[in-house]
């Protein structure tokens, strides 16, 4: 399973930003989160909040999705 901060730089990549230039935008846009070194520590230290997981998923034209697994 693949760490979400992990997840999230492959799609910053995707779209050619990096944390900096994310967390900078969404905070322009009144979305509160953290500046990209905060928030880079939160994701070392899996202490992200998911509401802030959710705001720049969104940004990124994505959402989560939960299904159940197939066992």
């Amino acid at each position: 399973m693949i760490d979400i901060k992990q997840e999230i730089q492959i799609l910053l990549l995707k779209n050619c930003l990096s944390m900096r230039k994310m967390a900078e935008i969404l905070r322009q846009k009144g979305i509160n989160v953290p500046k990209a070194s905060g928030l880079s520590y939160r994701f070392n230290q899996k202490r992200v909040l998911f509401e802030t997981v959710q705001e720049i998923l969104d940004y990124l034209g994505y959402e989560i999705k939960i299904v159940k697994k197939d066992k």
